[in-house]
């Protein structure tokens, strides 16, 4: 049990990236709508960030490289915190995708809050 409560938030963090980092590469036009116009083509920057989430999810993984992946998740996450709002404010009712819509993209804004506390919890507690 006292491995499960070591390891499971981490765990259970990296497979969260992971399962997002994974859905921006394979299905990366659910994402495009995040990246700010100034930015140019959305591609490479859903990409990258999607290689990102695998990369913290593989540290945060690792018990040895835990701390950076709790502290490059925190970054990460406030990293993107635009695109989310970018999301939000382009959100429309009658969006093609559940991601498009107003209800769902204006939820994610205040979603990011706990999410940054999670990953920076994990690279404290990370030994």
């Amino acid at each position: 049990m006292g491995s499960l409560r070591r390891h499971g938030p981490a765990l259970a963090l990296a497979a969260l990236l992971a399962t997002s980092g994974t859905v921006h590469l394979v299905r990366p036009k659910v994402f495009r709508p995040l990246i700010p116009r100034t930015l140019g083509d959305p591609d490479p920057w859903v990409l990258g960030s999607g290689v990102a989430e695998l990369a913290c999810a593989g540290a945060l993984a690792i018990p040895a490289t835990r701390r950076a992946g709790g502290l490059a998740s925190a970054a990460l996450l406030v990293g993107v915190f635009p695109g989310n709002v970018t999301m939000a404010v382009r959100s429309r009712p009658d969006a093609r995708s559940w991601a498009g819509k107003p209800a769902v993209a204006w939820a994610r804004l205040p979603l990011q809050v706990p999410l940054v506390a999670w990953a920076w919890s994990v690279a404290s507690k990370a030994r």
